[in-house]
């Protein structure tokens, strides 16, 4: 395998054709602006770049970076252009709905997503080394050929990544808890803050607003569409934590409405204790 197309050339796409170009790959590009194919070529993360697909003929291994919106759009326009032993897969944060949807279109097709980036987005926010450590997940299923998931592993596991393999709605779940539901968590709590009826509290507040606060409004405070997608795409996964993390907070309310101090301080101390093994 010599030549990888990338489509989408923002943040992953990019920080994708940069690793790769270093790793040997030649990397042909492909994006809706011809400005980001330009840029993209200025710094080093393709070595060619059009708004054409048909350049996708030349590639080996296509990366389909794009919003999950456009994907099945996306895909149906490549085929003509991709030869038959090519192989497909995304980055997208969502798997069972990518792959209920792209699978069908392409058989050398498995989904993929590596879990890495930024708060920022686009070409000029890509960097080399982004995927070192990070994990990256392949979620195959019956029908996916091995070695297509053989040939993606080769490619990705060389970015330093962290690789796994699991069932597209066991990933969604996960990522539901881990990523999906902080998003959401996050933004209610910005949300809830703004909403404050006193003038006076709120602005003492956000004059005192540090690294607790920073910290748990983090990923809040991030790409509005990106959250659109995380809710629309994986909808049950995420209403099904939203609905135990209710759950938990009454708990915690009825704690303190009774003054149980000890069982918040047993549940605080489980918290305590279990936080570490989330964060390695």
């Amino acid at each position: 395998m010599k030549t990888i197309g990338i489509v989408g050339l923002g943040l992953i796409g990019g920080s994708l054709g940069l690793d790769l170009r270093a790793l040997g790959y030649r990397v042909i590009g492909v994006s809706r602006k011809q400005q980001t194919c330009q840029r993209a070529m200025e710094r080093g993360a393709v070595d060619t770049a059009t708004t054409q697909l048909a350049v996708l003929q030349q590639a080996d291994l296509v990366f389909l970076c794009t919003p999950l919106g456009v994907m099945a759009e996306t895909v149906r326009e490549m085929r003509p252009h991709l030869q038959e032993d090519t192989v497909l897969t995304d980055v997208g944060s969502v798997k069972g709905w990518v792959v209920q949807t792209i699978a069908p279109l392409w058989p050398n097709f498995v989904g993929g997503h590596p879990m890495a980036g930024t708060a920022e987005s686009g070409i000029e926010s890509a960097q080399r080394r982004l995927f070192v450590g990070a994990p990256y997940v392949l979620t195959p299923i019956e029908t996916t050929p091995s070695a297509v998931v053989d040939q993606v592993e080769q490619v990705v596991r060389p970015l330093g990544t962290q690789l796994y393999c699991c069932q597209p709605e066991i990933h969604d779940q996960a990522v539901a808890w881990i990523s999906h539901l902080p998003v959401m968590v996050s933004s209610s709590l910005i949300h809830a803050c703004l909403g404050e009826a006193s003038t006076a509290v709120l602005s003492l507040a956000k004059q005192l607003a540090s690294s607790g606060f920073r910290d748990t409004s983090r990923v809040g405070g991030g790409n509005p569409e990106l959250g659109v997608m995380m809710a629309r795409y994986n909808q049950d996964a995420l209403l099904e934590t939203l609905r135990c993390y209710r759950q938990s907070l009454e708990q915690l309310e009825q704690l303190i409405q009774q003054g149980a101090w000890d069982q918040l301080e047993q549940e605080l101390l489980e918290t305590q204790q279990g936080r570490p093994e989330f964060i390695k």
